[in-house]
């Protein structure tokens, strides 16, 4: 999860490329064999990009993301994605090495995310002081780091202090944390654990359960409400594909799946086009609204679920784009998620800077966007490199 958590990774570094479909096989032990499927790593990668459009303020660029099209946005891909592509690896691990060898390869990734939560809440705060913008201390939610940075790191070394646009890392941590016990539930009694998992999202709907943050207020990403992804994510790669992956792109399914995407995308578009505000009947808006994000509001869900469908019906996994240059740059991004997530929240960040102080025409927003994203497709070309190098020789320390 918002990791580099792919089967070439456990594996020393080797991602598949055999364009074969993600399915699931059963040996007589009932392990299981995922084979790789790059639509996860582009998924994840082009979501990486939109969160970067996101992130940058009043870039009319992030048009070009989910968010302005439909309930859900970049975040849902991220969280499912997660929760496949480590039930992909981790179910690896376990069959090769054992569930000993599992717990140790969760806890050194939750341990890698942690380290660079907190690396990244110190750069912010070194790019925010030297900015000198007292403005930009607030949006990035900072400026109670530099001015109490006892309390601050205090309260980030135990994941209750965050700035702007890091919740997602300690989310993750956690995650993390528990997906060893997880996967051994889903392996083992999936529909159970896929149930348990429902009934804990359905008690934070109704309850409003969730963890507190510092200073004030709760976790953005409330892990309680986002744990239900990733575990469909996890259950769907090991046990779901295999009894309802035809049914799931039948016509019927599919057709209905178009359906509420194009409700959906009425309304979000209403929210900016004041006819079509006018159009949407008042029950339905005191029916649906508020459509939450911290707790993975159920129209949230359903619309991700919803894009999940027809991406599956319509692109298929041996997708000849997938060797264009492009796309290549984003399943690239995908395959170093965290050093790319990190990288992408200061470069927002700059970005935002920039656009303040010096220029805020479209083409400036052009500007910072293409190479905001040129950057984190070098990046993460970079740390590939530098990972398949560094296997060639001994570590010293």
């Amino acid at each position: 999860m918002l990791s580099d958590c792919s089967v070439g990774r456990l594996n020393g570094g080797n991602v598949h490329r055999n364009f074969a479909p993600l399915t699931v096989h059963r040996g007589k032990d009932d392990s299981v064999s995922l084979d790789r499927d790059l639509r996860l790593d582009l998924c994840r990668g082009l979501a990486l990009w939109c969160i970067f459009l996101d992130h940058i303020p009043n870039n009319v660029f992030s048009w070009l993301t989910l968010r302005h099209y439909g309930f859900s946005d970049a975040t849902e891909v991220f969280m499912f994605v997660s929760g496949v592509t480590c039930a992909l690896s981790y179910s690896g691990v376990r069959r090769r090495d054992g569930w000993a060898s599992v717990f140790a390869h969760t806890l050194l990734r939750s341990w890698e995310i942690y380290a660079a939560f907190l690396i990244l809440t110190l750069a912010l705060a070194v790019v925010v002081y030297g900015s000198g913008s007292d403005q930009l201390a607030d949006q990035a939610n900072v400026k109670i780091l530099l001015q109490k940075p006892g309390a601050a790191l205090a309260h980030a070394a135990i994941l209750m202090y965050r700035p702007v646009n890091t919740d997602a890392l300690p989310t993750f941590v956690l995650f993390h944390l528990s997906f060893a016990p997880v996967l051994w539930g889903v392996l083992k009694f999936p529909n159970i654990s896929l149930l348990i998992s429902a009934v804990i999202y359905a008690l934070v709907q109704l309850y409003g359960w969730n963890l507190p943050e510092w200073p004030v207020n709760q976790w953005y990403f409330n892990p309680l409400a986002w744990q239900f992804l990733v575990v469909i994510g996890a259950w769907w790669v090991t046990q779901g594909y295999r009894i309802f992956g035809r049914g799931i792109v039948s016509q019927p399914v599919v057709v209905t799946a178009i359906a509420y995407l194009g409700v959906s995308l009425v309304i979000t578009l209403s929210w900016e086009i004041e006819p079509l505000a006018a159009a949407i009947p008042s029950y339905i808006a005191r029916l649906i609204y508020p459509i939450d994000k911290t707790d993975l509001d159920p129209l949230r869900l359903l619309h991700f679920l919803a894009i999940a469908i027809v991406v599956a019906r319509f692109v298929p996994p041996n997708w000849r784009a997938f060797a264009r240059g492009d796309l290549k740059g984003a399943i690239r991004c995908g395959e170093r998620s965290l050093e790319i997530y990190c990288a992408a929240v200061v470069l927002s960040l700059l970005a935002g800077v920039y656009l303040t102080e010096v220029s805020n025409s479209i083409t400036a927003q052009f500007a910072v966007s293409a190479a905001g994203i040129a950057l984190l497709v070098l990046l993460a070309t970079c740390v590939t490199w530098i990972s398949k190098r560094s296997r060639q020789h001994p570590k010293l320390l």
